[in-house]
C-alpha cells in the first residue's frame, strides 16, 4: 500500500512539473540546459546562442521586449523572465493566465539563486544543488590557483566604435564581472566607477595602463568571429606605444551572460591575468 501511495505521489509530482517552458533571456536558457531540461524548452530569446540546440528553437523576441503574442501561441506552462523587467511584460503574461517565474542574474549570488529557483520550479531541486556545487568547486579551484599571486589590474572593454578606439564602454563596479575577475586574482581598474558600464575616453584608458586589457567591443555578436578579426583588434591597441598592457580580444557569451558558465569566465580571466599559473 505504501509503495502504491508513493507511486501515486510521484506521478502527481511529475504531472505538475512544467513540460513546455519559454525562456526569455540567455542566462535563463543556459541554466535550463545546464539543469538537463533542454527537452522541455519550446522557445528562447533571439540572443540565446548557447548551447547549439537552443539556436534551433523558435524565437520570442529579446529579453527586454519579448513577443507576448508569440509566447501565448506556444501554449507554455511556464514562462521564465528576468526580474526588474518593464511592468508591462509581467502584467501582460499575468493577464494571459500564463504561469511565470521571475529570476535575477545581476550578481554571483543571484546567479546561484536563479539556479535554485528554476530547479525548484521545474521539479529538479537536486539537479540545481549539484549544478551549484559544481560551479562553486570550479570557482574555488581558480581562487586557489591564483592565491598569493600579484593582484593584476584589468580593464574590460565591452563596446566601442567599429575599427576605432572611440566611444569606449567598459566594465565598472556595478557589473557582476568584478567577482570572477577578483576570483581570478585580478582587480578591475575601474572598480571605483559605480556605473555597471561607464563610458571612457581613450586617454583615460591609456592613463590607467592596466596589466591586462580585454576587448570585445566590436564583437557583441559573439558568433562567427574569426581569429583574423581578433588579431585586428589587438593590432588596433598595439598602435598606442604608451600602452604596456597585455591585450586580449575575446568574443564569447561567457563574459556577457551571467549564468552557469561564470566559472568558465573566471578560468579565462585567470589565464589572462596569471598565464604563469597554468590551467
Amino acid at each position: 500500500m505504501r509503495v502504491l501511495i508513493a507511486l501515486v505521489a510521484l506521478a502527481a509530482s511529475l504531472a505538475a512539473q512544467p513540460r513546455r517552458i519559454v525562456s526569455t533571456a540567455p542566462s535563463i536558457t543556459e541554466t535550463l540546459f545546464a539543469l538537463g531540461l533542454g527537452d522541455r524548452v519550446v522557445a528562447v530569446s533571439q540572443f540565446c546562442h548557447y548551447p547549439a540546440e537552443a539556436t534551433r528553437l523558435p524565437k520570442v523576441g529579446s529579453y527586454m521586449k519579448p513577443n507576448v503574442e508569440a509566447i501565448v501561441g506556444l501554449r507554455p506552462d511556464l514562462v521564465i523572465i528576468q526580474a526588474k523587467m518593464p511592468d508591462s511584460v509581467a502584467g501582460q503574461l499575468e493577464r494571459m493566465k500564463l504561469p511565470t517565474l521571475q529570476v535575477e542574474h545581476g550578481t554571483m549570488d543571484t546567479i546561484f539563486e536563479g539556479i535554485r529557483d528554476i530547479a525548484a520550479r521545474t521539479g529538479v531541486p537536486e539537479r540545481g544543488a549539484k549544478l551549484e556545487a559544481d560551479i562553486r568547486a570550479r570557482l574555488e579551484a581558480v581562487r586557489r590557483r591564483t592565491a598569493g599571486r600579484p593582484r593584476r589590474s584589468l580593464v574590460f572593454i565591452v563596446g566601442r566604435a567599429p575599427g576605432a578606439l572611440e566611444g569606449l564602454i567598459a566594465v565598472g563596479k556595478g557589473s557582476y564581472l568584478n567577482e570572477p575577475i577578483a576570483i581570478a586574482g585580478g582587480v578591475n581598474a575601474l572598480a571605483s566607477n559605480v556605473l555597471p558600464y561607464p563610458k571612457l575616453s581613450l586617454e583615460s584608458v591609456l592613463g590607467l595602463n592596466p596589466d591586462v586589457l580585454v576587448d570585445m567591443g566590436e564583437m557583441a555578436e559573439t558568433t562567427g568571429v574569426t581569429e583574423a578579426q581578433k588579431e585586428a583588434v589587438v593590432a588596433l591597441w598595439r598602435r598606442r606605444s604608451t600602452l604596456k598592457s597585455r591585450v586580449y580580444a575575446v568574443a564569447s557569451d561567457i563574459f556577457v551572460v551571467p549564468g552557469p558558465r561564470v566559472a568558465e569566465a573566471a578560468e579565462a580571466f585567470a589565464r589572462m591575468l596569471h598565464p604563469e599559473a597554468g590551467r
